[in-house]
């Protein structure tokens, strides 16, 4: 455990900023799931209006440097397919 109280400080942040990021990247996975379970399901009208939550939820992480800007095209754009791929 730090001594210094600049040190101490720096463990509680990153603490709270580990916790943030993770919360996020789980709200990712979650949204990323929904748009997949609406694909099984067969319903477009609901894997659209997922799609469009997700798409938020992905970009929203990105913003926030939570995922490289590249990454999260990567994911918008294969949930993306996925959809414009239903009957």
């Amino acid at each position: 455990m730090a001594n210094i109280k600049s040190a101490k400080k720096r463990i509680l942040v990153n603490r709270t900023k580990a916790d943030r990021n993770k919360a996020l990247r789980s709200g990712v996975k979650t949204a990323m799931k929904k748009v997949f379970a609406a694909i099984e399901s067969g319903d477009k009208t609901v894997a659209q209006k997922e799609l469009t939550a997700a798409t938020k939820t992905i970009e929203m992480a990105a913003s926030k440097g939570i995922y490289h800007k590249n990454n999260a095209a990567r994911k918008v754009s294969r949930i993306s397919k996925a959809v414009n791929k239903m009957a």
